[in-house]
């Protein structure tokens, strides 16, 4: 999120991409940062998937992600 927040002060658009299992952790840094930085949550947890099963996850999650970079 400080990188975010140090391109964005550079006129960089940004955002980034996390698992839900931190979404509390973002909230956390977004009010200690003042920032609040663009971001798309997936399904937790990343690890331990088959292929076949993050191949699914990032279609599911595409057209997030594919806005978070559209719109920054």
């Amino acid at each position: 999120m400080h990188d975010i927040r140090e391109l964005d002060s550079r006129g960089i658009p940004g955002g980034f991409i996390a698992s839900e299992a931190f979404i509390m952790a973002v909230e956390s840094q977004r009010k200690l940062l003042g920032f609040n930085a663009d971001a798309v949550f997936v399904r937790h947890p990343i690890q331990d998937r088959t292929d076949d099963e993050l191949r699914a996850l990032a279609d599911e999650t595409f057209p997030d992600v594919l806005k978070l970079v559209l719109c920054a």
